[in-house]
């Protein structure tokens, strides 16, 4: 099984919300054996915990699955009760959430935008702090606020995309998570193995691993 601990937590997380069972099981079924080793369902996706239990049970020693959009104690519960790995969140975690976390041995992805916010999120006890939205803030913030605060274990998302995701790591960011920036959402709808298959070497061809 994949070891979801910080120093072996996978480099691009893909983001996958609002597609159904068969369309998550196609991409997570062809991203096992390539360097896309993690996948987050989004928690406000129907049936997001039924999704990640039957991607973990039959993936989950090849590919690292956890929740996404985890705003609530009550979805961070759900992930637990799914089998999730790992947590992320569009926003900051509460005591709370990050309690039901680490007692239940999730690695924690809050969400942060300013230099405090994320600052304390790694006070709280954040594994990885997700600066969100990163293509709004372009790739050079990650390395303007880690210059004073120190190298931190940061993950961009939001407009993160084949093209400017190198970029994102050459300026600091430890991990990358993408949706629609690796994948054409028909591919994924019509569930087309070549398609997607195609998309996921297109994407690593654009980043150094």
């Amino acid at each position: 099984m994949i070891d979801p601990s910080i120093t072996k937590f996978p480099k691009v997380t893909v983001i996958l919300r609002g597609y159904t069972y068969e369309q998550v099981r196609c991409v997570v079924k062809n991203m096992v054996g390539t360097r896309l080793r993690a996948v987050e369902v989004a928690m406000n996706t129907t049936d997001a915990a039924k999704i990640i239990e039957g991607v973990s049970r039959e993936f989950g020693d090849e590919v690292l699955v956890g929740a996404g959009t985890v705003i609530s104690s009550v979805r961070a519960n759900a992930a637990v009760e799914a089998g999730a790995r790992f947590a992320l969140s569009p926003i900051c975690f509460t005591q709370e959430i990050f309690s039901i976390c680490k007692a239940n041995g999730l690695m924690t992805v809050p969400s942060a935008f300013s230099p405090s916010e994320v600052w304390n999120m790694f006070e709280m006890g954040a594994d990885i702090v997700k600066v969100f939205p990163a293509g709004t803030l372009g790739p050079k913030y990650v390395r303007d606020i880690q210059a004073p605060l120190n190298p931190m274990p940061i993950m961009v998302v939001g407009g993160v995309n084949g093209d400017n995701c190198q970029e994102f790591f050459d300026n600091g960011a430890s991990y990358a998570g993408i949706g629609s920036g690796i994948f054409d959402p028909k591919h994924i709808i019509e569930a087309d193995d070549a398609g997607l298959k195609a998309d996921i070497e297109a994407f690593e061809q654009k980043v150094r691993w």
